[in-house]
C-alpha cells in the first residue's frame, strides 16, 4: 500500500510546463536578425493586431489578443510547446534554479493569517527564533493578514531582493505580547531530492521530484551519505517525476555507467546528432540500481531510466512511463514572456524514441491518454501493455525493448488498487489532512518536542481515536458522511506521514509512506535476490 499519487490529467498539464524542459546543451545558432526579419507572413498578424487596437469598435485588450494567437500557434505544434507569460515565468525559472530569495518558511493562510508551518532548516527565519506556529501578522510595518491580503500579495512582501531586510511581528502562542524580528532575506533552496536513507543494510533509497539546477549536487550528497553507511545498492525512485534539465540526467546517469558509454543522442529538424557519453566520474559504477518508474514519470526521468534499461544496467521496476521525448528550448519573447520550444528528439542508446504519438485527435487527446491506459487495463495488468513490434530493439546483452511510447519497465509491479481510490486521493488532493494535523500541533505542539525523528519514525502510533477526530472533522467540513472502516490503516499512515512532515522534513515522511509501499517492497525483495 502507498500514499494515494497525484497522477490527473490537471497534475500533468500543469506540471508538463516544468518536466518538459530538458534543452540546454543544444545551440540556437540563427541570429536574431534572421529570425525576426519581416515577411508577409509576420507582416499580416502584426496588421491585424494593429487594425483592433487602432479601429475596432470596443476597447480591447490586445495583450491577450496576442497571448490567444501565440497559444494557438503553439497548439497546432505538439503538445509540449508551450507558451509562459510574464506572470508566470518568474516561478517556473525559480522552480528549475533550485532556490528563490526570501525569508525560508513554509506556511498556510490560516484564518486569514499566514501560520507558519516550519522554517527552512538552516534558513534565516529559522536563524532568527522563528517556530512552527507562529502567525506573521505585519511586514515592515503593514498588517499581513485579512481577506484583503491575496497570497500573491503576501509572497510580495516577504520576498524581496538578496541580502534586503525585512521587520516581522508574530503572535505566539503564550506570549503576551507580538515578537519582533529582523530576517536577511536570501537563497532558500527548492529540495528537489525529497528522501535519503537505507531501506536495509545494503540497499539505500533516494528519492527525486524533479531534475533542477541543483539537482545533481543534491543526489551526489545524498549518494555519498548513503555510501558511507554502506549501500551497495540504490533504489532510486523516479515516480511520479516529470523531468526537467536533460543535463542535469545525464549527469546522474553518469555516476552508473562505466566510461564511454553511451547516455543517449538527440536529432533536430536537419539532422544533426549530437551525443552523450559516460564519464570518469561516475562512483556507483559496480553498485545494482532499481529504477521506480510510474506512469507520471515523464521526460528526464525516461532518459535516467532508458539510459540504464538499454545498457543492460540495473532494472527498471513499476509501470509504463508518461512516453515524452522531444527536448525544449527556452526562448524570450522580449516582454517579460518566454516559450518553450521544441527542437529535437531524443533517442535512448538503442536508438528507440519513447515519445509517444501525439497527432491523432489533438493536445487534448494526448492528455486524456492516462484515462485510457486505465480503462485498458494496463496498471493492473501487464499484458495489457500495448507494443509496436516494428518498434523494436535489442540490448547488448539481448533484452527486447520498445519504443513508441514510454519506457516498459523490466518487473511489472501494478496500481495497488486498494489503496488508490478516490475517497482518498478526493482527501489528499484538497489538504484536509495536513490542514487537520496543523491544528492538532496547535493544541500542544510540545507533546513532540523531545522526540527526535527516528523514535517518531519508529515509535510513534497514530491512535483510532485520531482517526475518528479527523473523520468528524472532515465531515464537518464536507457536509457528508464519509468513513474510514475499510481503511483505517491507510489513514493512519497518511495522518503520521503529515505530522511527520511538519514536524521534521520530507525525509521522514517519504519513510513512513513507504512502509506500506507494494513498490518499496518488490525491490526489497528483489535487492535480496
Amino acid at each position: 500500500m502507498s500514499l494515494p499519487k497525484k497522477y490527473t490529467p490537471l497534475l500533468l498539464g500543469l506540471a508538463v510546463a516544468i518536466g518538459v524542459f530538458i534543452g540546454g546543451k543544444l545551440s540556437f545558432s540563427d541570429s536574431s536578425d534572421r529570425l525576426f526579419t519581416s515577411n508577409s507572413k509576420k507582416d499580416k498578424l502584426n496588421r491585424l493586431i494593429d487594425y483592433i487596437d487602432l479601429e475596432y469598435v470596443d476597447e480591447v485588450n490586445t495583450d491577450s489578443i496576442v497571448d490567444v494567437t501565440v497559444n494557438g500557434i503553439l497548439d497546432n505544434l505538439d503538445p509540449h510547446s508551450t507558451y509562459i507569460p510574464q506572470k508566470d515565468l518568474q516561478r517556473m525559472t525559480e522552480n528549475l534554479q533550485g532556490d528563490f530569495v526570501g525569508i525560508g518558511v513554509s506556511y498556510y493562510t490560516y484564518k486569514d493569517t499566514i501560520a507558519v508551518i516550519k522554517p527552512t532548516p538552516g534558513g534565516p527565519s529559522e536563524a532568527a527564533g522563528i517556530k512552527g506556529g507562529d502567525r506573521i501578522v505585519m511586514a515592515d510595518g503593514d498588517s499581513i493578514f485579512g481577506e484583503k491580503w491575496s497570497n500573491e500579495a503576501i509572497v510580495g512582501k516577504l520576498k524581496g531582493e538578496k541580502n534586503t531586510k525585512v521587520d516581522l511581528k508574530v503572535y505566539r502562542k503564550g506570549e503576551p505580547e507580538l515578537l519582533e524580528f529582523r530576517i536577511k532575506r536570501t537563497d532558500i533552496p527548492i529540495k528537489s531530492v525529497d528522501a535519503a536513507y537505507m531501506l536495509t543494510e545494503n540497499l539505500g533509497y533516494i528519492k527525486i521530484n524533479k531534475f533542477a539546477e541543483t539537482t545533481y549536487k543534491e543526489f551526489k550528497d545524498a549518494l555519498n551519505h548513503l555510501q558511507e553507511k554502506g549501500a551497495t545498492q540504490l533504489a532510486l525512485d523516479l515516480r511520479d517525476n516529470l523531468g526537467g534539465f536533460l543535463t542535469i540526467a545525464e549527469q546522474i546517469v553518469d555516476e552508473f555507467l562505466p566510461d564511454d558509454t553511451l547516455i543517449l543522442f538527440t536529432k533536430n529538424k536537419k539532422g544533426t546528432i549530437e551525443k552523450s557519453f559516460a564519464t570518469k566520474k561516475g562512483d556507483f559504477e559496480s553498485g545494482q540500481v532499481f529504477v521506480l518508474i510510474n506512469e507520471n514519470s515523464a521526460s528526464a526521468s525516461e532518459i535516467v531510466a532508458g539510459a540504464l534499461q538499454d545498457n543492460d544496467k540495473g532494472t527498471i521496476v513499476g509501470r509504463r512511463s508518461y512516453g515524452k521525448g522531444l527536448v525544449q528550448r527556452e526562448m524570450a519573447l522580449g516582454d517579460g514572456s518566454a516559450v518553450r520550444l521544441t527542437v529535437s528528439r531524443y533517442y535512448t542508446p538503442t536508438g528507440r524514441s519513447i515519445q509517444r504519438p501525439y497527432t491523432n485527435g489533438g493536445n487534448d487527446t494526448y492528455y486524456k491518454d492516462y484515462y485510457k491506459r486505465l480503462r485498458d487495463g494496463e496498471f493492473t495488468n501487464e499484458n495489457k501493455i500495448q507494443v509496436d513490434d516494428s518498434l523494436k530493439f535489442t540490448t547488448p546483452n539481448g533484452k527486447v525493448v520498445y519504443g513508441g511510447g514510454g519506457i516498459i519497465p523490466d518487473v511489472f509491479v501494478p496500481l495497488d488498487t486498494s489503496v488508490q481510490n478516490e475517497t482518498l486521493t478526493y482527501i489528499e488532493r484538497r489538504g484536509y489532512i495536513n490542514y487537520f494535523v496543523f491544528e492538532e500541533l496547535e493544541k500542544n505542539r510540545d507533546a513532540f518536542s523531545g522526540m527526535s525523528k527516528d523514535e517518531f519514525v519508529n515509535d510513534y502510533q497514530v491512535s483510532n481515536d485520531l482517526v475518528i477526530k479527523f473523520q468528524n472533522y472532515l465531515n464537518l467540513r464536507e457536509r457528508t458522511k464519509i468513513t474510514f472502516a475499510a481503511y483505517y490503516s491507510q489513514m493512519k499512515l497518511m495522518i503520521k506521514a503529515a505530522f511527520a512532515d511538519q514536524l521534521y522534513t520530507r525525509n521522514e515522511f517519504e519513510q513512513i509512506i513507504n512502509t506500506s509501499d507494494v513498490m518499496v517492497e518488490e525491490v526489497i525483495l528483489l535487492s535480496q535476490e
